[in-house]
């Protein structure tokens, strides 16, 4: 087995691991979850950095916040509808970041969406709106978080593209909690529910699993085309479809996963013609 496949395989299962920790934690308010997930991920991630002797705050402050912004927003709405709707469904729904991510590069880094590129994009929505309609657990309220999150998500990761080469990747990384824990500390104040010791451990599970899932990610895109190693990661859909089933009492009708078979092809499609396309111009 090539190296960033394996790579990539260990970071899926890592991050499935978050999300079953994240929805066994569903009397914990979400924005609490990104708290306890950020201030460890924060720790983790300065302790590297001046360990490294990097300069943590980076040259691109005002970028830097903004993707950090939009990084603990998308992460609350994530931790938000994996808490309240089947883990197949959201997992699905998370699965547009690419997407997104794509769109919102046409007026940031001015790409460009070719005519196949476009039907992906169209598919995919056919397939969450086959989902929402099919499924009464996913209502308008959670669809549109959900949808909210993948695109703040992929305005993050627009930002983060632009900046990768002006800015050392653990700040880029740091960035994120160093904005999110803070903020969710303040609004988690409103609404905290104390942690029992079996939630502490948990919670502390999912800040530090978040990190190895990071580094293992990072290591598959340094070793493998990112067409290649992103296709890995979406074969999770068949485990959370069984861990849901198993462990959630969670099924779906044949529609629901016809929306979800749609949505995972449509954007497995247009992972691997962008990919292509950039390897093409890289030559």
């Amino acid at each position: 087995m090539k190296k960033g496949i394996y790579f990539m395989f260990i970071s899926t299962i890592f991050f499935l691991i978050v999300k079953i920790g994240v929805k066994l934690l569903p009397h914990i308010p979400a924005i609490e979850v990104v708290f306890f997930r950020c201030i460890i991920s924060f720790f983790i991630s300065y302790i590297i950095l001046k360990t490294q002797r990097i300069y943590v705050f980076g040259k691109n402050k005002p970028l830097l916040f903004i993707r950090g912004v939009f990084g603990t927003i998308g992460l609350y709405c994530y931790f938000e509808i994996i808490q309240n709707i089947p883990l197949a469904t959201a997992s699905t729904i998370i699965y547009l970041t690419p997407i997104f991510t794509s769109l919102i590069g046409v007026f940031i880094l001015r790409e460009k969406i070719t005519f196949l590129q476009s039907l992906c994009i169209l598919f995919a929505f056919l397939g969450i709106i086959l989902i929402q309609g099919y499924d009464y657990r996913v209502t308008s309220n959670y669809l549109i978080l959900g949808l909210l999150g993948s695109f703040c998500a992929g305005c993050a990761y627009n930002i983060i593209r632009y900046l990768r080469k002006k800015e050392h990747p653990l700040v880029l990384i740091l960035y994120f909690p160093m904005i999110a824990f803070p903020v969710a500390g303040v609004i988690s104040y409103f609404s905290w529910v104390a942690p029992s010791i079996h939630d502490l451990i948990i919670l502390f599970g999912i800040g530090v699993v978040t990190q190895f899932g990071q580094y293992f990610m990072t290591k598959a895109f340094q070793n493998e085309k990112v067409s290649t190693v992103s296709i890995i990661s979406y074969s999770e859909i068949l485990l959370v479809i069984a861990i849901g089933y198993e462990f959630f009492d969670e099924s779906f009708n044949f529609i629901t996963y016809l929306g979800m078979l749609i949505v995972v092809i449509s954007v497995m499609t247009s992972i691997i013609f962008s990919s292509n396309k950039t390897d093409q111009i890289d030559k």
